[in-house]
């Protein structure tokens, strides 16, 4: 039987010891004369996966989902969640303690403005809490004629007994065959960004801008090759690396100091504010720096300087090397999920596989490669209701066999030098009902309609995310996330600033890669979700265009399941879109199977005869 070494199976949090914590928290909130707190998951760096020390949210409230705040008054708690997560933590937490709402619907500054008594004291960690955040919450307690307060110290760590270590991983090199690009060169086109903006400085707090900025990666948090790390780029000068040295090896310290000055994380606040002292302005990204970065440049005379990350849009962005890589890490994965999908198709019918079985499997199949670093988050892989559970994670207490006539939904990615993967498939077990090949082929549609957009320079994701829901509300249906995020190059399998969904305003540039993840979720009983990642790339221009185009070339190399699919649903430009791609995922991965599995992907991939 294959064997997880990447991720394990056990249940992370307890909700069963939420009630106890809780009110350890009011005693505390209660000592430092506060009558409410907000507990976000979060750590100072905003990073989406964080160190188990770091997750005081899970800690306290049982919820193991990588977004969700929690706000703790002296007679009631709600946890807020988005639609990824509405049913997990209905699993997870004790309602008794925390009522569960919806963070876009409801958000936490409403319900604090609704909840809180007029001149109550409020407190938030300055150094967890962005400045956003801080501006949000100040107008919720305004609303209510309450007070917020910045806390010295985080609350829960107060009555947080046996909390882990910060985490100590070597950091490594960033090898240029796979980054494209030095970091002189990287640093020189942050500093004309800053001259472009009229800035003294930039602060890095992002430890993905600062992995990518000097070719360097770590181990610090789960699944994502960060060291956790900030540093300082000026507008002149020499930027300066604020990196625990007991990560640093002699080789690592000696290229790095090189192009940076290499210091303590107990000197960064100190060298930022001997920079606002001369009256600099300094750029912090509002949505990723802390409250308390802002007022260390602001009391010392600085000028916060709001807006994006520098790094944010130059790394994402991908190089020519970068993408060759991309290019290569999927065609690697997309092998490796396709003997998965093989060895799946013979093994579930027998009805003896759990969902851990599945996972364990794909990891080694990913494994063998010879070439995976990490996989990129933990797999989801749901089984006829817990496919429903948009990112479900399998423990021992939930793991669920592979029954017939049941969908199964695996999300999972790797992690390679030269390349991040995120892919998503949904497989019937047995033979599938009609409703199911009906709502995964609306899914499909929607995927399609994606995958062949042609869209000016300058559009954004909000403009296209209603191409991939279009065929499903239609049919009256949706679903409750975004239809596709940035991915990072050996970085976070979630990157910003583009996105598609409702709320993606950044502009879609070429060499950008994204997900496409249309899916529909039918609660307590199955989900569907197919994702394959996008690089947008220049499109051809049209006679007497105006414009010039964009569109997406597709990454990801695996069958997409053809027992789901009704070719009577689809456009004849669809059937066309999809056989023409299964003609090329045969092309691209058949040399690199084995001869049992190629036999398996030649009668995956065969073209759809379109019913009357």
């Amino acid at each position: 039987m294959f064997e997880a070494r990447l991720q394990t199976f056990d249940a992370k949090t307890d909700p069963s010891k939420a009630r106890e914590r809780v009110a350890a928290l009011r005693v505390e909130l209660a000592k430092r004369k506060l009558d409410g707190f907000i507990v976000l998951r979060a750590d100072e760096h905003q990073n989406e996966s964080i160190p188990a020390c770091e997750d005081r949210l899970g800690w306290l409230t049982g919820f193991s989902g990588s977004a969700g705040v929690a706000v703790v008054l002296a007679e009631k708690a709600a946890l807020f969640v988005d639609g990824r997560y509405t049913i997990e933590a209905r699993a997870q937490i004790d309602p008794s303690v925390f009522a569960i709402e919806h963070v876009v619907e409801h958000p936490p500054q409403e319900w604090i403005a609704k909840n809180l008594k007029s001149g109550a004291a409020f407190g938030y960690d300055p150094v967890r809490t962005t400045i956003d955040g801080v501006e949000k919450l100040k107008k919720a307690c305004e609303k209510a004629g309450a007070t917020l307060y910045p806390v010295e110290s985080n609350p829960v760590d107060a009555i947080w007994a046996d909390r882990s270590a910060p985490p100590l991983s070597p950091v490594a090199l960033h090898d240029l065959r796979y980054a494209g690009e030095a970091s002189e060169a990287k640093l020189a086109r942050i500093r004309e960004v800053l001259k472009k903006d009229q800035l003294d400085a930039a602060v890095l707090s992002d430890p993905a801008s600062v992995a990518w900025t000097f070719n360097i990666r770590g181990n610090d948090v789960s699944h994502t090759p960060l060291p956790l790390s900030w540093a300082i780029v000026p507008c002149e000068g020499t930027p300066s690396l604020f990196i625990d040295g007991r990560k640093l090896s002699n080789t690592v310290r000696d290229a790095l100091s090189k192009l940076a000055a290499v210091e303590e994380p107990v000197q960064f606040i100190v060298a930022l504010r001997k920079i606002a002292a001369g009256g600099g302005k300094i750029r912090l990204d509002q949505s990723t720096a802390s409250s308390a970065l802002a007022d260390a440049v602001e009391n010392f005379g600085g000028v916060v300087s709001k807006g994006a990350d520098p790094v944010l849009r130059l790394k994402a962005v991908k190089n020519e090397t970068e993408i060759s890589g991309m290019r290569e890490a999927h065609r690697r994965d997309g092998a490796a999920l396709t003997r998965f999908l093989a060895w799946l198709d013979l093994e579930a019918p027998k009805g003896k596989l759990t969902e851990i079985d599945a996972v364990a499997a794909l990891e080694t199949f990913r494994r063998d490669t010879g070439r995976l670093k990490d996989i990129s988050f933990p797999t989801i892989a749901g089984s006829g209701p817990n496919g429903a559970i948009v990112h479900y994670r399998v423990t021992e207490n939930s793991n669920r066999r592979l029954a017939p006539g049941e969908l199964f939904l695996v999300d999972s990615g790797a992690q390679y030098e030269d390349g991040t993967t995120d892919v998503t498939r949904t497989v019937v077990i047995g033979e599938p009902n009609h409703e199911m090949r009906e709502r995964f082929t609306l899914v499909l549609k929607g995927h399609i309609a994606i995958a062949r957009s042609v869209f000016p320079e300058g559009t954004t994701g909000a403009q296209i995310d209603a191409f991939a829901r279009a065929p499903l509300w239609a049919a009256g249906i949706d679903y409750d996330h975004g239809t596709g995020h940035g991915v990072g190059s050996y970085l976070s399998v979630h990157e910003g600033p583009a996105r598609i969904s409702k709320l993606g305003t950044a502009k879609l540039e070429a060499g950008m890669v994204l997900s496409n993840e249309p899916g529909y979720y039918k609660a307590g009983v199955y989900g569907i979700r197919i994702e394959n990642l996008e690089l947008i790339v220049h499109a051809p221009p049209p006679a007497c265009g105006e414009k010039k185009l964009l569109a997406f070339e597709t990454l990801t190399l695996a069958p997409i399941d053809r027992q789901l699919v009704l070719p009577s649903h689809l456009t004849l430009e669809e059937l066309d879109w999809l056989d023409r791609y299964h003609a090329r995922v045969r092309h691209e991965i058949a040399p690199l199977v084995d001869a049992s599995t190629r036999t398996w992907l030649e009668a995956a991939t065969a073209p759809l005869i379109r019913q009357a």
